[in-house]
């Protein structure tokens, strides 16, 4: 849902695949504290949320839109950015280059 969003509205994203298993999800969990998916991180802005996601989206860029402002409305559904792995973080992390 979150890629046709996107592709509808015309926002350029990468598509970051991610392991079917949740604690082999390391770009996910560093990016925003949990293991779950969809997370959408824009700017500093991190949504994890799918609701939230589309609805941001919508807001963000959609024509008559809130446009960059749609991150000040949105930052208190936002994630923060865990700086420490889970106990069951003991495999090796795939890196965003």
């Amino acid at each position: 849902m979150v890629r046709e969003k996107l592709e509808e509205l015309n926002v350029p994203f990468e598509d970051v695949v991610v392991p079917d298993i949740r604690m082999f999800r390391k770009q996910v969990f560093e990016v925003s504290g949990q293991y779950y998916v969809p997370v959408i991180k824009d700017g500093d802005l991190v949504l994890s949320e799918t609701r939230d996601i589309l609805a941001y989206l919508d807001d963000r860029y959609r024509v008559g839109g809130s446009g960059p402002k749609a991150a000040e409305k949105f930052a208190a559904r936002a994630q923060s950015q865990s700086a420490t792995l889970g106990d069951d973080d003991e495999h090796p992390s795939c890196r965003l280059s």
